[in-house]
């Protein structure tokens, strides 16, 4: 046989099959070009000239590794649809005289079309797409990065090896499957239905339990630090508990439906409830796919956009001003001069004329403990409890950091600031059986910069009398205990300015003698809100465009996973309704029952995923709030407008490939 056959068999293969291949090439360019644009976005040399590059490189090569796992599940799928679906074709090769070995070239030839359509294809696509991710992750950082505009070599040969490696594992395993089977079996190979399978109890009891584990844990977790322990536990719980019920208890509601006579005995509910029931074995793992990724999705992007949205609140309130000075110490062996502290700050940015346009300064006092019925404690080892963040302030401290006048306190009451239990009193008691009562004063307005932490519990703010009120209370908790005095600078200079005076400083101090004159303390820490927000907004924007960019590939996944889904149901229903069709049935009625059929293939997953959401709800905002996001309305509406985005996206897939499904039945 002339060499020369085998690529215009291979070619001539891949045209009469473009319904399967079409979207394979698509697939196996598009992961290729997301693949190389997270590689070269971590390779690009630029990168470690930026401030927080270190969020980027790591984001993107979480990226990476999520990506190629996706990748290779999805193409091995995809892979094996593939060869059922040409069963047939590679038997009739083998009985007109065609020998394994004859198509096994011919398949060598396929996979080597294949890459050089999907991965070179890929890689100029991404090598177009890259500089659009560039200029999009500085739009979502809000920084200049000094990325490269050239193509990136080492990028291209990573990408290149990987697919081309996923490639070649996927003609090995085809090629092992053809040398295994006879060509009776490979001809026949595509028309091998589905046994009814069995209801399985067992399995349904074992996906209620684990559905309900996981809700449970989602939504009766409160602490933060508990959430970010159990969440992979709950997210396991739930896909264990999905697959389960779409296999287990899917069949058991079919057959459930087919006992009702009056339901089950009309031309739409009978043909396609028996014959989804047929092959839900199958159906019901690839339901069960599309609504983890489905979920994988709306939770990532949602999460994400969450994080980034709320960058700016977060950085106001925990950076107040332009420069944010805190010197810790020892209250019981240290005392700085705050006042000292204050004009030695004045003096330096008079000193390299930047004008101070506000200056606010003062002390707290911060502890771990608990929120309890008629008070607090220092407790946090209780079940019973819900544990808190405590800032302690001064009446004279609250007005220096808020800039108004002092709150008139008597020595023993105690006022709210902010949130937090409203009491006549408040007693605060020990595990030792001490406790300390206060009467409760009129509530303050919050101070922001104790109302949105990065602190893992929710914080209490609390204002006493005086210097005497507060160091009862510092005795009474007696070690767990922060002091902290707190400078903040407003600043009328750009970022650029700022970062310049930040550095000036940071020069400054290496003389020991920079300090006199401030008092005894342990570290004098200076944090800038410039240089604060390209941190704050490099992690977050990270976190965004990875969100998006995995979004975009579990999205790309969902749809090929329904497309070969559906197509491969048209082929197996297209005999049955022609038998129909010529026993009596009408077009209106195959019509009809096809349009229940793909509703609830279609539908069913989309909304179980929906109610994933729901219940995950309450984890994904409690995990946020280690990242400072505490507007619960935040994550609410990007919850929600991410849901409402991707059924939109959703209805538009249903539409095309239900029309697909039409197409190849009739």
């Amino acid at each position: 046989m002339r060499n020369g056959l085998y690529p215009k068999l291979a070619a001539r293969s891949m045209r009469q099959n473009h319904r399967f291949f079409v979207p394979y090439l698509l697939a196996l360019a598009g992961l290729t070009a997301a693949f190389y644009v997270m590689s070269a976005l971590v390779s690009d040399p630029g990168v470690i000239y930026m401030r927080g590059f270190a969020y980027v490189q790591v984001m993107m090569g979480i990226g990476m590794f999520v990506a190629g796992i996706l990748s290779a599940v999805l193409l091995l799928y995809i892979n094996s649809f593939l060869m059922k679906q040409r069963k047939k074709e590679l038997g009739l090769y083998n009985i007109l005289g065609m020998g394994k070995g004859n198509i096994a070239l011919i398949q060598c030839w396929e996979s080597l079309y294949t890459a050089l359509i999907g991965i070179l294809g890929g890689l100029v696509l991404g090598i177009l797409f890259h500089k659009l991710a560039t200029v999009a992750l500085v739009s979502l950082l809000q920084f200049a990065i000094p990325f490269g505009s050239s193509i990136s070599l080492t990028a291209a040969v990573i990408t290149a090896v990987f697919f081309g490696g996923l490639l070649v594992l996927a003609l090995l395993i085809n090629l092992f499957r053809v040398r295994l089977s006879n060509p009776i079996e490979l001809l026949h190979g595509g028309n091998v239905g589905e046994k009814e399978p069995k209801t399985r109890w067992l399995m349904a009891v074992i996906g209620v339990l684990a559905m309900g584990a996981g809700y449970f844990i989602a939504v009766t977790t409160k602490d933060p630090t508990l959430a970010m322990a159990f969440y992979f536990l709950a997210v396991i719980l739930v896909i264990i508990g999905t697959y389960c019920l779409f296999t287990a208890g899917s069949i058991t509601l079919l057959k459930t439906m087919r006992k009702n006579k009056g339901f089950y005995y009309k031309t739409g509910h009978f043909i396609g409830v028996s014959g989804m029931l047929y092959r839900m074995k199958r159906n019901a793992v690839g339901l069960a796919n599309i609504c983890i990724l489905s979920t994988m999705v709306m939770v990532m992007i949602s999460g994400t956009l969450a994080l980034y949205l709320g960058q700016g609140e977060i950085i106001a309130a925990q950076y107040p001003a332009s420069l944010n000075m805190t010197i810790d110490f020892d209250p019981v062996e240290q005392s700085p001069d705050v006042d000292e502290a204050v004009a030695l700050t004045e003096r330096f940015a008079q000193e390299h004329d930047v004008p101070i346009t506000a200056l606010r300064a003062g002390q707290y006092l911060r502890f771990y403990g608990s929120e309890q019925e008629g008070g607090f404690s220092t407790d946090t080892t209780s079940d019973n409890t819900v544990n808190r963040t405590f800032f302690i302030l001064t009446s004279e401290d609250y007005a220096g950091l808020s800039g108004q006048s002092a709150p008139a306190l008597a020595p023993n009451e105690l006022a709210i600031c902010g949130e937090g239990p409203e009491l006549d009193s408040y007693t605060l008691t020990n595990p030792e059986g001490g406790s300390l009562t206060f009467t409760a004063a009129q509530p303050l307005p919050a101070l922001s910069i104790f109302s949105v932490t990065t602190d893992m519990l929710d914080p209490v703010c609390l204002v006493v009398a005086d210097e005497a009120a507060r160091t009862a209370l510092r005795d009474f908790v007696q070690y767990n205990f922060t002091a902290r005095a707190l400078i903040l600078m407003d600043l009328e200079c750009t970022n650029d300015e700022e970062l310049a005076l930040v550095d000036a400083w940071s020069d400054a101090t290496v003389d020991k003698n920079f300090f006199d004159g401030t008092g005894e303390w342990e570290y004098w820490r200076v944090e800038s809100r410039a240089e604060m927000s390209v941190d704050g907004y490099a992690m977050a924007g990270g976190f965004l465009f990875l969100g998006i960019v995995l979004g975009i590939v579990f999205l790309m996944a969902t749809v090929l996973i329904i497309y070969y889904k559906q197509v491969s149901e048209g082929y197996e229903d297209q005999g049955r309704f022609e038998i129909m069709r010529k026993v009596g049935l009408s077009q209106k009625e195959v019509r009809s029952s096809i349009r229940s059929q793909v509703l609830i293939v279609f539908f069913l997953p989309i909304a179980v995923a929906a109610v994933h959401i729901l219940f995950d709800f309450n984890l994904v905002a409690r995990m946020l709030t280690m990242f400072g996001v505490r507007n619960v309305m935040t994550v609410a509406l990007c919850t929600g407008g991410t849901l409402a985005a991707f059924l939109a996206v959703y209805a538009v897939v249903y539409l095309l490939t239900a029309r697909t499904y039409y197409k190849i039945v009739k």
